[in-house]
């Protein structure tokens, strides 16, 4: 029984960090991924939003996309410019503000039978040690998440699921689109904790393999 539960554990962490570097197997997964705004560019987040705490002045980019791995994930097709999001967002003593955009994808990365919203870009006003998910959920609502703490659905979309595999998938069409820097339309699609970014989902395992062994290593002390 103790070999089996062990054993479990490590699969799941191996699946879960399966889900991060894809590369391997090349699965493609719908989901929503998490970027940090750099100047007038877009950089993979290596932490999840639901422990990355920006810093005022921060943008903090969502996207929804079909891709197996980080090198190969669409970015957010709006500016990174925190000065157009916040524009309009006056400083306050004891918060901080957060540019936040939304994309939540083509119609070609939406999941069957649904549309994907207009992308959006918000200005959060939060308290100076708010996390990008606490920025987010300030901003949009109807956020879904898993047990793992991996954010599923910005303001309700997708309607269910959350980072499945999709199947026959060959060429992301949002790798393309993305790479182009064309802005978000009306045909654009805008997770508490970004997609599964590594950071994230490579914690979650690490929790899982960290627990399989105290309890390995509890059992073992007791034998």
């Amino acid at each position: 029984m103790r070999r089996t539960r062990i054993a479990g554990a490590v699969l799941l962490a191996g699946a879960v960090t399966g889900l991060a570097t894809g590369p391997a197997q090349a699965q493609e997964y719908r989901y929503w991924s998490f970027w940090h705004g750099t100047g007038s560019s877009w950089a993979y987040a290596t932490e999840g939003p639901a422990t990355l705490r920006p810093a005022d002045g921060a943008v903090e980019g969502f996207r929804f996309a079909v891709s197996a791995d980080s090198a190969a994930a669409g970015k957010p097709r709006a500016a990174a410019g925190f000065d157009a999001i916040c524009h309009g967002t006056p400083a306050k003593d004891g918060r901080k503000r957060v540019g936040i955009v939304i994309d939540f994808g083509t119609a070609a990365d939406a999941p069957g039978g649904e549309r994907p919203p207009k992308a959006r870009t918000e200005c959060a006003q939060v308290s100076e040690d708010a996390s990008a998910g606490e920025a987010l959920a300030a901003v949009a609502r109807s956020l879904r998440y898993d047990p793992n703490a991996l954010l599923c659905a910005i303001a309700g979309y997708p309607t269910s699921g959350c980072a499945d595999p999709v199947k026959g998938a060959k060429e992301p069409a949002s790798s393309a689109s993305a790479s182009s820097g064309a802005a978000a339309d009306g045909d654009a699609s805008g997770g508490g904790d970004g997609g599964p970014s590594a950071g994230l989902v490579g914690g979650v395992a690490a929790v899982v393999v960290l627990g399989a062994a105290a309890v390995w290593q509890a059992r073992r002390r007791r034998g």
